[in-house]
């Protein structure tokens, strides 16, 4: 039996992106996927686990970094949802949205990633 999964990282259908590419837009070092721009959400339900395994980093190095990014880059910060239902909800109604969830629906949404 393999390592227990946390969730699952999830986009909107019109975002196509590698493993890589999730890490990078959420460290907001990818604004882009062709010309559409990336919306990443971040899940305060699971957002520990997904630091951990996706990011390899904790919640205050991840603040830190995205406060960096906004004064220097002029970036914003993911935004912060409260459940899964939440996040999904955003990601599905958002094109290039993309967030995480500890279990993704099986309709109208894209899974990029298991963690």
């Amino acid at each position: 039996m393999g390592p227990a999964r946390a969730g699952e990282v999830i986009a909107h259908p019109s975002v196509n992106l590698t493993a890589d590419e999730v890490r990078d837009a959420f460290l907001g070092e990818k604004q882009l996927a062709g010309d559409l721009r990336l919306i990443p959400v971040d899940n305060t339900a699971i957002q520990t686990e997904f630091l951990s395994k996706i990011l390899q980093t904790d919640a205050r190095k991840y603040a830190a970094r995205w406060t960096r990014k906004t004064f220097r880059e002029g970036i914003a910060a993911p935004a912060i949802k409260g459940s899964d239902a939440e996040v999904i909800a955003f990601v599905r109604s958002t094109p290039g949205a993309i967030g995480y969830v500890s279990a993704a629906p099986t309709t109208a949404i894209k899974v990029l990633e298991k963690f």
